[in-house]
């Protein structure tokens, strides 16, 4: 379940995932101490010790025989050897990013330019990459994966489907693309003469069916192939296919291929597969060293969780592990100790060494320091809203070392050079705009003077920001920390009007420390300016910095323990706050906030009045299976606490002003959802206002005027129903 890519650009949410759209990863130069971009249809050189950027590839040479124009590149790959240049261009859309598109392949010694695919079907192709000598180009196109000489053009299928729509090789099915953040499905051996894929039959999924009834006069039916929680997903396996003869070899990965996923793969050798398997509750993980030629698989590493094993924190490689010294052993982030812990465990899995010593989490792994012994990475040991880059040494004999500068306080991001010399520096916090810079490392001292962080930094701008970051503890004792925004010439003697913004589940957090807190991008105007109070609050079960037991608490309790947490911080904040108007109280939120809207609303009219939910999910048994059963458990053993942790099973209980906002084309939170709970408020004669957005995804952002007519309903609704301005 995901936030709205508008809110997440308005919030800064889910920090943490993988970055999977292309263009988005950075292309190292060889000796890592720059990378390379695209830039005015050109590919350029940056190095952090020069200004300016070296042309390396000019735009002439990207031009097609006949065209005026450069190709527009997406993204770019350059072989091993840096003598040839792979292009990604012409992309389109599969449900979330750009990832299939037109692929060309530049030699950069003859200057010839040639497309990819000729023969299969325009922006068809996906994932292209260059075989180890370069003499080759696989690619995925239409669920298969093929295999394409150069210059010759000479191309051949790898794999096939059978006359089977839903096999799909060399990539994945809709879940997990959304909930393991799987899309590119296969990779060459080191030697170039075999490739690994992922096979995924999604024949046996149901079709979840939505309905196009606008772009023709007859309506039109979308099919998904979307595993609902309590269903079975697809059958998963592994294939290793000789590019010569084209001869696939099974890997015999012990389990039920339909009732276990293998969401990471790569080679570790010629011959050698290291590949993770979780089981469907993904609370056990297997990693398997797995023989290519023999499909042989042995167990090297395990472990469990009594909740769920997370697989989004990634290594630069993209993997949930990170090689050492020639693959004699491995970094593993791991929550066994009660805390996000990085390990050294050797290949054999029988030694183990905790990197990262203390009460404190691992936000996200940056960067591994192999010449120089040290693991560089992103924690925030005092408060769970900032992260800082730290330090330790490889061997775990280290000490922790803070990198970032202690008076910055707030969110940093780093994006270290493989070489560990040097990082592009980010920072922000709730009264600093965005802030960048280059810094040497490990002394963190800006490289050009005019660009130093530390020589710009105000920190007494604080005292002119109506943000303000606090802490509360619920008469439960739960400790939470959140943020408010208080209203234009604020008068604490007075009351006033306040809205919550909410999101709850363990897919992202709405307290971090950073510019633009505060601000509510779905409302026309200033909430400030107009008098509105603006408040949000992080509850157990977030993925915040706060260790295991505070993460973990919500399972099997999504709609349990973050609604009562939000209602009992609610109910502490008007104790504590005599401005707050406890009878203009509102609340919003989109997708699992828009469910969290719905509860809080249904469960506590007598803390709300007012609630806009976007996207909401209104029956947990409606929703994919990775991500509910994950956190939620199989249905088939504790349906009890899906149904009690959904808003329809509450919607009798309404009372204050509701409006509902739904696209009817979401793939990913099925409008159905939006129907269910209609029929269940008319049930009761509850009732609201709602939205519906024909065709519209679940970010609702599609069609001309689409996000200003949502802003400008939702302002609107506010406005009538929780008046701003003191009283």
């Amino acid at each position: 379940m995901r936030i709205s890519y508008f809110l997440l650009f308005c919030f800064f949410l889910l920090s943490n995932i993988l970055v999977a759209q292309p263009g988005s990863t950075t292309h190292w130069s060889p000796a890592g101490d720059g990378y390379y971009v695209a830039e005015d249809g050109a590919i350029k050189l940056f190095k952090p010790t020069q200004k300016e950027k070296e042309t390396i590839v000019a735009a002439e040479l990207l031009t097609p025989v006949g065209a005026s124009e450069p190709l527009e590149v997406r993204d770019f790959f350059f072989s091993a050897d840096q003598k040839k240049l792979l292009i990604f261009t012409n992309t389109q859309r599969v449900w979330r990013y750009e990832t299939r598109g037109d692929y060309w392949v530049l030699d950069i010694a003859t200057k010839q330019l040639q497309q990819l695919g000729k023969s299969r079907p325009a922006a068809s192709l996906m994932f292209a990459k260059l075989s180890p000598d370069a003499s080759q180009v696989a690619y995925v196109s239409e669920n298969n994966v093929y295999v394409e000489e150069i210059p010759s053009g000479k191309a051949k299928a790898l794999t096939s489907s059978n006359g089977k729509l839903k096999l799909i090789n060399g990539t994945f099915d809709w879940a997990y693309e959304e909930e393991f953040d799987c899309r590119d499905g296969f990779q060459w051996s080191p030697d170039g003469k075999s490739i690994a894929f992922w096979q995924i039959d999604a024949n046996k999924i149901k079709d979840f069916l939505m309905i196009n009834t606008t772009d023709d006069i007859y309506s039109r039916a979308i099919p998904v192939e979307y595993p609902k929680v309590g269903e079975s997903p697809s059958a998963c396996r592994i294939g290793v296919v000789n590019v010569k003869n084209g001869k696939t070899k099974w890997m015999d990965v012990p389990g039920d291929p339909q009732q276990n996923y293998i969401p990471r793969m790569e080679w570790i050798g010629d011959n050698e597969l290291f590949l993770q398997q979780l089981n469907r509750k993904q609370n056990e993980c297997k990693l398997y060293s797995v023989n290519a030629k023999t499909g042989k698989a042995k167990v090297l590493y395990q472990e469990k969780d009594e909740a769920w094993i997370s697989i989004r924190t990634s290594w630069e490689n993209g993997n949930t592990w990170r090689w050492l010294d020639d693959r004699q052993a491995f970094l593993w982030i791991t929550e066994k100790d009660g805390w996000r812990h990085v390990y050294q465990i050797s290949r054999d899995g029988q030694k183990e060494t905790l990197i990262t010593k203390g009460d404190y989490d691992v936000i996200n792994p940056e960067r591994v320091d192999e010449a120089n012994g040290y693991l560089y990475f992103m924690a925030s040991p005092d408060i769970s809203t900032d992260s800082y880059l730290y330090r330790t040494k490889l061997d775990g004999s280290g000490a922790l070392e803070r990198v970032t500068p202690a008076p910055q306080e707030g969110s940093h991001s780093y994006q270290i050079t493989k070489d560990g010399q040097y990082a592009r520096h980010r920072f922000s916090n709730y009264y600093t705009r965005p802030m960048q810079e280059w810094v040497s490392l490990p002394d963190h001292k800006a490289v050009f003077s005019a660009e130093s962080i530390a020589a710009q930094f105000d920190p007494s701008r604080k005292a002119n920001s109506n943000v303000e970051f606090f802490s509360i503890t619920t008469e439960e004792g739960v400790e939470m920390e959140g943020w408010m925004a208080k209203p234009d010439n604020f008068d604490p003697e007075k009351k006033y009007p306040t809205v919550f913004y909410v999101y709850t589940e363990p897919a992202g957090m709405t307290t971090r420390n950073r510019y633009g807190v505060g601000r509510n991008g779905l409302y026309v105007g200033n909430m400030a300016a107009d008098g509105y109070l603006y408040i949000s609050v992080d509850n157990r079960g977030t993925p915040a910095p706060k260790g295991r037991a505070w993460r973990k608490s919500i399972y099997r309790k999504i709609g349990i323990i973050n609604i009562n947490d939000q209602a009992m911080a609610c109910k502490k904040i008007q104790e504590t706050y005599s401005f707050v108007d406890a009878d203009r109280i509102a609340v919003h939120g989109w997708s699992g906030g828009g469910s969290a809207t719905l509860n809080l609303l249904f469960k506590y009219p007598e803390l709300y009045q007012t609630g806009i939910s976007v996207a909401a999910v209104a029956n947990q048994l409606t929703y994919d299976n990775i991500y509910q059963e994950r956190y939620m458990g199989l249905p088939q053993e504790n349906k009890e606490d899906f149904i009690n942790g959904s808003p329809v099973t509450y919607a009798k209980n309404l009372e204050g002003n509701l409006l509902y906002i739904h696209g009817t084309g979401d793939d990913n939170v099925h409008y159905q959802n939006a129907e269910i709970l209609i029929n269940e408020l008319v049930k009761h004669n509850k009732q609201f206002e709602l939205m519906a957005y024909p065709n519209r995804s679940h970010g609702i952002y599609e069609g001309e005027g689409t996000r200003r007519h949502l802003s400008t309903m939702f302002t609107r609704f506010l406005k009538e129903n929780c008046p701003p301005g003191a009283r």
